[in-house]
């Protein structure tokens, strides 16, 4: 519990860091979501950003403990809905088709590495390098179009 509580910690720094707005944690998933609460046109590299960096922190992490956890990520742009929900215990969250795809973005992804749709390649395929994944399967979706981020060195 203490190794999960010291790397959300440090997620939460990261995402802050690059303006992105944590909504929740999981068990051991990290859900936040870059261009909100106030839109911003860069919220595909903003997240790209975050994510190359929080795969970095957890792959430095590791080195130092054999048993640390591995981190698989993914990213889909679009719109969503969020609010804040509860009467007792408030909780800012967001929701949509937009949120499913990211999900499986993730479970479609590979650990260590940052998974993309194409609609977030579309808009950040200038700024960084990426590798065609072509079409994979994705659970509920069908096939979909994925890259994984290039990540320095590669």
């Amino acid at each position: 519990m203490n190794e999960l509580n010291e790397c959300f910690s440090a997620f939460d720094r990261i995402v802050y860091e690059h303006g992105i707005e944590k909504i929740k944690t999981i068990g051991d998933a990290y859900m936040a979501v870059a261009g909100l609460p106030s839109y911003c046109a860069d919220h595909a590299e903003k997240a790209i950003l975050a994510a190359m960096e929080l795969v970095d922190f957890i792959e430095n992490r590791r080195k130092s403990r054999p048993f640390g956890f591995e981190i698989r990520i993914g990213i889909h742009s679009g719109p969503v809905i969020a609010g804040i929900v509860g009467t007792k215990k408030f909780a800012y969250d967001i929701w949509g088709d937009t949120v499913n795809i990211a999900a499986r973005m993730e479970s479609s992804g590979a650990a260590g590495k940052v998974n993309i749709s194409d609609r977030t390649y579309q808009l950040a395929k200038d700024r960084f390098r990426f590798e065609s994944r072509g079409k994979v399967m994705a659970k509920n979706k069908g096939e979909m179009e994925m890259y994984f981020v290039g990540h320095s060195g590669e």
